[in-house]
Order: structure tokens, then C-alpha cells, then sequence
């Protein structure tokens, strides 16, 4: 059971919900645990294809809980090591997870709120929705969230941003591709599922590969271990189950057996 999560099954689709609306989604220790173990689980369950990560009321996340940064500052240097270590690890569950998901942000999603934007694989946003990456306006950095913000925006709207804490409103994040989608607020959950009914139509095991491929690629020299290492990925998918159902389904006119 969940104190600070509810998760929502809807057919393949699940929503992962922060539920701390009164207090915008600050995420503590706990709503970090949660969010990792809630992962994990999503993660391990063959009936469940897409991950949806929303938040309860008007914001999406308003970042660290005040209370918990609070503590934070008394840490001696082993307790804050520990403690960062944890958010480092939920973040990188959630980017890592087999499956597709996806961001639905609403309101405020503030340094690590626009973390966790920007560790999904996609992210739409209403026309309200705010991010930014605020730390230095508390004397931190987002480093935790460096990996996967920088993912999506590169180093040089970076630099900027981690340096002024600036607001970036929904249509500018769209414009540097921190999301992928902008719309009206009351458009916002048909948009995400849209998005999941199109992610639906792909093979669960080439959609792995494909996120594996893009961390394998990205930012490698295009030379002839590169060419290999491509040669190699697709001449193992080619041998899968899966992927001869799919090009016989398509030949055969039929859906392939991942949508039966």
C-alpha cells in the first residue's frame, strides 16, 4: 500500500498519481521510496504496456517539500550523500524502465518536479503548466536531475537555466523539448491518451530495444564500431519471436499477437 502514491490501471495503461495535493506534490523521503517501489513494481507487471506519471489537484509537483529540505540542511555529509543518493536512484528507475511513459504535467513542475518531466521518455503539458530548474535560488544545484533535464534541453539552454532558476512557461519548454506536447488544460488527458494508444500499437520488445538502442547511440561517433554495434542490434531483434509475428501480421494483413 501507498501513503503518497495512488496507481490506476486502466487496461495496459497504469497512471502512477503523487497524491500530496495540499502540499502540490513536494515530494520527501517517503514520496521518493514510493515513486521508486511503484516503478519497480509497474515495471515487473507483464499486463501493464504504458506508464503514465501525473499529479493529483493543480500541479504536477512543486519540488523538494520545504520540511524535508529543512532537515536536509542539518544532515552531516555521510546523511546527505545517503539521502541524495535515493532521489538519484528513484530518477533513474523511472528513465530506465522498460516500458514507455509518459509525463502529464498540470500546473507547477519546479526543479525536481521538472526533473521528473524530463526522466520520462515523453512529456505533455497543459498550457498552465511552469518548470524550472530553481536550486541556485537556494545556493544548490539540480544535480540529481542534471542527467535527464540536460537529455532533453542540451547544455547550452542548460546553462542558462540552471544558472537563473528562471520560470519556463509550457510553450517555451516545448520550444527547447523539455515536453513534447502542449495543450489546453482541458484537453490534457486526451492528448496522454492519445500518445498511450499510439505507444500501444508497437511491439513491447522492440519498444525496449528501441530505448536501449537510443541510449547505446547517443553521442557516439558515427564511425565503423558504431555502424557494427546498429548491424548488430537489428540482426537480434530480426530473430525475435515477436518480430516475425509483426512482419507476418503485416504481410498477412492481420494485428500482430501483441494486440490480441
Amino acid at each position: 500500500m501507498y501513503q503518497t502514491l495512488e496507481i490506476e490501471r486502466a487496461g495496459r495503461i497504469a497512471t502512477i498519481w503523487m497524491n500530496r495535493p495540499a502540499v502540490f506534490n513536494a515530494f520527501d523521503e517517503q514520496l521518493i521510496a514510493e515513486l521508486a517501489a511503484a516503478c519497480d513494481e509497474l515495471d515487473a507487471d507483464p499486463g501493464i504496456r504504458i506508464v503514465v506519471l501525473g499529479g493529483r489537484g493543480k500541479h504536477f509537483s512543486a519540488g523538494a517539500d520545504l520540511n524535508w529540505m529543512k532537515r536536509a540542511a542539518q544532515f552531516s555529509h555521510a546523511q546527505n550523500v545517503e539521502d541524495a543518493r535515493k532521489f538519484a536512484g528513484m530518477l533513474r528507475r523511472l528513465a530506465e524502465m522498460s516500458k514507455p511513459t509518459i509525463a502529464r504535467v498540470q500546473g507547477a513542475a519546479l526543479g525536481g518536479g521538472t526533473g521528473l518531466t524530463a526522466a520520462c521518455d515523453m512529456a505533455i503539458a497543459s498550457r498552465d503548466a511552469s518548470f524550472s530548474t530553481s536550486e541556485v535560488k537556494f545556493g544548490i544545484i539540480p544535480s540529481a536531475i542534471s542527467p535527464y533535464v540536460l537529455r532533453a534541453i542540451g547544455p547550452r539552454h542548460a546553462l542558462r537555466y540552471f544558472q537563473s532558476g528562471e520560470r519556463i512557461g509550457a510553450e517555451r519548454a516545448l520550444a527547447i523539448g523539455l515536453v513534447g506536447e502542449v495543450v489546453e488544460a482541458e484537453q490534457l488527458d486526451a492528448a496522454v491518451g492519445r500518445l498511450a494508444d499510439a505507444l500501444l500499437q508497437g511491439g513491447p520488445l522492440a519498444q525496449q530495444a528501441a530505448k536501449e538502442l537510443i541510449a547505446a547511440v547517443h553521442g557516439q561517433a558515427i564511425d565503423a564500431a558504431i555502424s557494427e554495434e546498429t548491424a548488430q542490434r537489428i540482426a537480434r531483434q530480426r530473430a525475435t519471436d515477436e518480430a516475425k509475428d509483426g512482419i507476418a501480421a503485416f504481410l498477412d494483413k492481420r494485428p500482430p499477437a501483441w494486440l490480441a
